[in-house]
């Protein structure tokens, strides 16, 4: 049975690889609303690493490295959110059958509520991949939708 602490660093290495796809997905999705819902599933990530990284460090460990930012050019949005939809149920169809080769209770609470938000971020990819743009709740009525975000936050 594999350890507490080498579960724990694949586990976080794995989701690592997945912030970072979000990050460079929010890069190259510009649609408003989709592009606010990457950034709401980059933060909520930004959130579960900061878990992750002290639950390591409990157990004697440093976080892992973040792996280099890919550079997603796929051109259609779609294939973005077809990528990261299919990314995401592979992650949570890895993890969740491994769950129980975690002894302690409170690291594997903590992963369930991982791949909870997991699969929660795997419905917004495919509402946003069947064309849905209230992902993240109904806007009011008030004008039309138009404008696009910039890849990058800050332009010197």
């Amino acid at each position: 049975m594999t350890g507490t602490r080498e579960l724990l660093l694949e586990f976080t290495r794995d989701k690592l690889e997945a912030y970072v796809q979000h990050v460079a997905g929010a890069r190259v999705v510009s649609e408003y609303d989709a592009n606010n819902t990457y950034q709401y599933i980059v933060n909520r990530e930004e959130t579960q690493l900061g878990w992750l990284q002290a639950a390591l460090e409990e157990l004697g460990e440093t976080m892992p490295a973040e792996p280099p930012l890919p550079t997603r050019n796929e051109g259609a949005a779609s294939k973005v959110f077809g990528a990261d939809a299919a990314a995401a149920d592979a992650f949570v169809g890895k993890w969740r059958s491994r769950l129980e080769q975690l002894g302690d209770a409170r690291r594997r609470r903590m992963i369930q509520v991982i791949l909870g938000e997991t699969l929660e971020h795997q419905r917004f990819f495919a509402q946003a991949l069947a064309g849905q743009i209230d992902l993240l709740g109904v806007r009011r009525a008030v004008g039309s939708r138009t404008g696009r975000v910039l890849p990058t936050r800050w332009i010197e």
